[in-house]
């Protein structure tokens, strides 16, 4: 298979940091062009599973903007221009929640829209993570701190807690490599 060529590209928009909006001009694999194709550009970002030494992860209860209600999530941020998403996953679990881990799992990236583009995921799994300091959050939203144990995380994806698709694959994908690398 043939990836689709990318001709030229146009801006939008560019309201701030956070987010561009292009129009692509593409070639298909047959030949065939498309002249406007949309592509958002938001920063790559990382979402952390973050366990504590006896056991139980830390989740955030909280509200966003584009969530009805209440969700948990687990941390996460955007990868500052120039930085590693493991050193972003290390900055955002140490500002947002005090705690820093010894041990860390890369568990995947991934686009986010594989047709718009909107930047990429990087999930990791922080293990024996202890509080070392005060929190350091900008965050805009309230956050409750939770730690929860095995059980109960499982049962709060399985009710559909995580309300955002990113935060819901993090902690099955987190809690899916530490039963195939044996580390439950």
């Amino acid at each position: 298979m043939q990836p689709w060529k990318t001709l030229a590209r146009r801006v939008l928009c560019r309201p701030n940091q956070f987010l561009a909006v292009e129009i692509h001009e593409l070639e298909l694999p047959d030949g065939r062009h498309i002249d406007d194709w949309p592509w958002l550009v938001t920063p790559d970002y990382v979402n952390v599973l973050a366990r504590i030494p006896d056991g139980r992860f830390l989740c955030f209860r909280q509200t966003k903007y584009a969530v009805q209600g209440v969700s948990l999530a687990p941390m996460g941020g955007f990868i500052e221009p120039g930085e590693q998403p493991l050193h972003a996953a290390q900055r955002e679990l140490s500002e947002e929640t005090g705690y820093r881990a010894p041990t860390w799992h890369a568990i995947g990236s991934g686009v986010v829209d594989a047709n718009r583009g909107a930047g990429t995921a990087h999930f990791f799994l922080a293990l024996d993570a202890r509080l070392e300091s005060g929190r350091k959050a900008d965050d805009l939203e309230q956050q409750e701190l939770l730690l929860l144990n095995r059980h109960d995380i499982e049962q709060a994806l399985d009710r559909g807690e995580f309300k955002v698709l990113a935060w819901a694959a993090i902690v099955a994908a987190g809690l899916r490599y530490l039963d195939q690398h044996r580390l439950s």
